[in-house]
């Protein structure tokens, strides 16, 4: 379960990385049928994205880009690592 779950979050850090993103694309692309987020909320408890007010934009932390650096250097996809 836990892997499934930091396969998703390597998924949605990866998505915030390829794009320019806003808070409102994040809702909208990743929202579930739950109430809240857990992605978005676990991924800024974590301390891996953060959301600039002034911007809107949705960005990576120093730590959330080097969790998808250390992905990367072990070879695996985050989408290949979901399955």
């Amino acid at each position: 379960m836990a892997d499934a779950v930091n396969a998703l979050t390597l998924q949605f850090l990866e998505w915030v990385a390829s794009d320019r993103r806003t808070h409102a694309d994040v809702m909208e692309t990743w929202r579930s049928s739950c109430p809240r987020l857990p992605i978005w909320e676990d991924a800024v408890l974590a301390g891996l994205v953060r959301y600039d007010g002034a911007s809107r934009a949705v960005e990576l932390t120093r730590s959330g880009k080097a969790l998808l650096a250390r992905n990367a250097a072990s070879g695996i996809p985050a989408k290949q690592a979901a399955d």
